[in-house]
C-alpha cells in the first residue's frame, strides 16, 4: 500500500493506493498516528484502494477515536468499500463521501 499525506492547514489528506488489510494496516495506524498534532480534520481518499478488511477497519476506527470528535470522513471509495461500510455500520461512524 502506498501511503500519501498533504497538510492543507488544518486538514490532513490521507490519499490510499493498493489494500487496507491485515498486512497494511499497522503501517496505517503508525503513519496517522504520528501526524495528528494540530489537525482539525482528517480526510481519507480511497479513490485507489480496492479492498478493505477488518483490520482495515479497526485502524480507522482508532484513529476515528483519537481525533476526539473533529470530523473524519473517507472520500471517492469505490461501489465495494462503500458496500463493506454500509453492512458494517462503519458510515454511521465515518462520513463516507
Amino acid at each position: 500500500m502506498t501511503i500519501s499525506k498533504t497538510l492543507d492547514g488544518d486538514k490532513l489528506i490521507i490519499a490510499l493506493e493498493g489494500r487496507l488489510d491485515t498486512l497494511t494496516a499497522p503501517d496505517l495506524e503508525k503513519e496517522v498516528s504520528g501526524s495528528l498534532a494540530n489537525v482539525n480534520e482528517l480526510v481519507f481518499d480511497f479513490e485507489k484502494v480496492d479492498y478493505i478488511s477488518s483490520a482495515g477497519l479497526r485502524v480507522l476506527l482508532a484513529i476515528q477515536q483519537k481525533m476526539d470528535g473533529k470530523p473524519v470522513k473517507l472520500i471517492k471509495a469505490n461501489e465495494v468499500v462503500r458496500e463493506v461500510f454500509d453492512v458494517t455500520g462503519f458510515g454511521d461512524i465515518i462520513t463516507v463521501e
